[in-house]
């Protein structure tokens, strides 16, 4: 049944739970696919800060012991 209004022109309770039921159904899909790219980001800044701050460390520790 394709049609969602019933005989007397109201709407079919059917189709709008299938409607929501394919929203929800997608909706985890999408925020799962965006996951790893959004959690990936943070990590790559957090190497790229841990290394910097090596390096300025060992900088501070050559000046000071040379």
């Amino acid at each position: 049944m394709a049609n969602t209004q019933g005989p007397q022109g109201n709407n079919d309770p059917a189709g709008s739970t299938q409607m929501f039921r394919a929203f929800v159904d997608d909706a985890p899909q999408s925020r799962q696919a965006a996951a790893p790219a959004a959690s990936s980001g943070p990590r790559v800044g957090l190497i790229v800060g841990i290394v910097a701050a090596v390096i300025v460390v060992a900088a501070v520790a050559w000046l000071a012991l040379g």
